[in-house]
């Protein structure tokens, strides 16, 4: 207990500012934490500094907009009929009527999703 709160205390103390966080069980007694940093350059120096290990580097695009019955479904329901899979997706809905959502394709679809999700 606790785990994911001292990470983000560290990457807070460093001054690293994330769009979105998700953690998950990584099995034998670990958990992975995935974050999308606003700057991922400075989540890199907050990292180093603060003495925490980034396993990996993914791209995923960061949607938002007003929320509204059937929001995360219009954009999803967008890249499917371009023919773009979504691989991993994480939404949810904040303050004054928005919504936020995280979505990775495969990276050979990176520039068509980009394309179908902001022109």
């Amino acid at each position: 207990p606790g785990g994911g709160a001292r990470v983000l205390a560290k990457l807070k103390k460093a001054r690293g500012t994330l769009l979105s966080s998700t953690a998950f069980p990584g099995g034998g007694g670990k958990a992975q934490l995935r974050v999308v940093p606003e700057a991922p350059e400075d989540l890199v120096a907050a990292a180093k500094v603060s003495g925490l290990h980034i396993a990996g580097r993914k791209e995923c695009f960061f949607v938002q907009g007003d929320d509204h019955v059937g929001a995360a479904h219009d954009v999803l329901t967008r890249l499917a009929d371009a023919g773009i899979n979504c691989v991993a997706a994480n939404g949810c809905a904040a303050a004054g009527g928005t919504f936020g959502m995280v979505i990775f394709v495969k990276p050979g679809d990176l520039p068509n999703a980009e394309r179908v999700l902001f022109g």
